[in-house]
């Protein structure tokens, strides 16, 4: 990003679709090309501790995917809350975000494959129980799933992975 000094365009796929704490100029329906969202980010800080980590999700590289959500137009201020906010193994990368009547550059958050906090796949069943037993200083890390799923519905959005981790932990309740 050239202009830190213009107002930058983020793209959320998960707790920012449903919790924006953060001021914002606009935000609008939007998604992302080539990645899909997973359950595969630890959360030692958030929803889990660091000895009993929750799963929340980041996106992983998936050609012809899609991945629907949330954009925000912020002022660059915004960032130093946003990496605070962030700071459990995510890294802002650079992407391309496509709205109803066009298009834009931004930035996102992803927690690499690679990083401190990453869990990666396991069966749903075994991601649904951790995520059904994990509580963090931000609440249970079912709350963070099953807000992040009505959030998609709200949205018009399809997510297999998020509403079959839903069922699975519902089911448990």
């Amino acid at each position: 990003m050239a202009d830190m000094q213009a107002p930058v365009w983020l793209f959320g796929y998960g707790s920012l679709i449903w919790r924006p704490d953060f001021p914002f100029l606009e935000s609008r329906r939007a998604h992302i090309e080539g990645w899909t969202r997973r359950f595969w980010q630890g959360s030692h800080d958030h929803r889990g501790i660091p000895t009993d980590p929750g799963r929340v999700v980041t996106l992983i590289e998936a050609p012809g995917a899609r991945c629907d959500g949330r954009a925000y137009l912020i002022e660059p201020d915004v960032f130093e809350h946003l990496d605070h906010r962030e700071k459990n193994g995510y890294t802002q990368c650079d992407v391309e975000m496509f709205f109803a009547d066009g298009q834009a550059s931004g930035v996102v958050y992803i927690g690499v494959p690679g990083n401190f906090a990453f869990l990666g796949d396991a069966p749903m069943d075994e991601i649904a129980a951790q995520i059904h037993r994990s509580v963090g200083p931000s609440g249970p890390n079912a709350e963070y799933l099953l807000q992040l799923a009505a959030a998609l519905r709200e949205l018009d959005a399809t997510d297999p992975h998020v509403f079959e981790l839903e069922r699975l932990v519902l089911e448990a309740r």
